[in-house]
């Protein structure tokens, strides 16, 4: 073969190559998702933006204090509608506007006041403590000896932490499910309980002395009574508690990933948080969990009220 035909033969498979290349992109860019993929970036882009404005400073009250945007309920929205993409990506905005088709609601793609209120309907509707004390009074507490004692190591400053038996034990199943996946550090006090059964009257003498007994802090009918509540120890914001209502406090924790692993994992061992505050945790047992799924949208936002 001479030179000039070598030449030729050379730069001809060399564009074929690059065809070839180009059309394999052209392809894999084409590609329809396949079931259960979400490709973030398909969707309302105009929607996506207004989202991203909003969610720091949307004025919000799902749970009767002014809030400004809804950054905190991030992950419990994302969770709750099945998507994993940020929540200012288009296909956030996109698989929103169908789950709001779904309910009801005007299918916009856009996180506001009456999404989150239905929302808050479901997360509420997790919580068997919620329609119980709303129907059926203040649940009556149960006798201390029949609760468990969480061990030293599973307690947040050498607290005494009593739980139901089986709430305890499910406690650990998470625990070491989180451990395992890195997510707490060996000699850690993360995910230590701070607060477990508290009776009622021990809850009574401290709302009637700090002058809150019907608050979002301090109620006078709360879920720690049943033994079935525990708040746990994400962390806390450089200058406040672990347990600090404080927004910047609650931003904080709602971002950091062992949250976030707990809303995406944690009703697998029948726990349900109270999403005002990501530290609370209850456990209602994953049949509940399945029972509430099944409510019909009435039922969901009657409890949201």
């Amino acid at each position: 073969m001479n030179k000039c035909r070598f030449d030729l033969w050379f730069h001809l498979r060399l564009a074929a190559g690059i065809a070839a290349l180009i059309f394999c992109a052209l392809l894999t860019l084409a590609r329809p998702a396949s079931a259960g993929e979400t490709p973030c970036f398909a969707g309302p882009r105009d929607v996506a933006a207004r989202n991203q404005a909003a969610l720091h400073t949307l004025p919000v009250a799902p749970f009767g204090r002014q809030e400004a945007g809804w950054a905190i309920y991030a992950p419990l929205i994302g969770n709750e509608i099945g998507v994993g993409c940020s929540v200012d990506t288009p296909g956030f905005a996109r698989v929103l506007a169908a789950w709001q088709g779904k309910h009801g609601l005007v299918a916009s793609g856009a996180v506001d006041a009456q999404t989150l209120l239905l929302l808050k309907g479901l997360w509420q509707a997790k919580r068997p403590f919620i329609l119980n004390s709303r129907h059926g009074g203040c649940p009556a507490a149960p006798a201390e000896r029949a609760l468990a004692r969480a061990a030293a190591s599973e307690s947040y400053g050498g607290k005494t932490i009593l739980l139901q038996p089986q709430a305890l034990a499910a406690y650990r199943q998470m625990a070491a499910a989180a451990r395992g996946e890195g997510l707490i550090p060996s000699n850690s006090s993360l995910f230590t309980i701070f607060s477990g059964f508290r009776s009622p009257a021990y809850d009574g003498a401290r709302c009637a002395r700090q002058h809150n007994c019907q608050g979002l802090v301090r109620a006078s009918c709360s879920a720690h009574r049943t033994g079935f509540a525990m708040d746990v120890n994400l962390g806390a914001a450089p200058g406040f508690t672990p347990d600090s209502s404080a927004d910047t406090n609650r931003l904080y924790l709602a971002q950091t990933p062992l949250y976030r692993w707990l809303v995406a994992n944690a009703a697998r061992f029948g726990f349900a948080n109270y999403a005002f505050e990501p530290w609370h945790w209850e456990y209602v047992g994953v049949s509940s969990l399945r029972a509430a799924a099944g409510l019909s949208l009435a039922q969901r936002v009657a409890v949201s009220r």
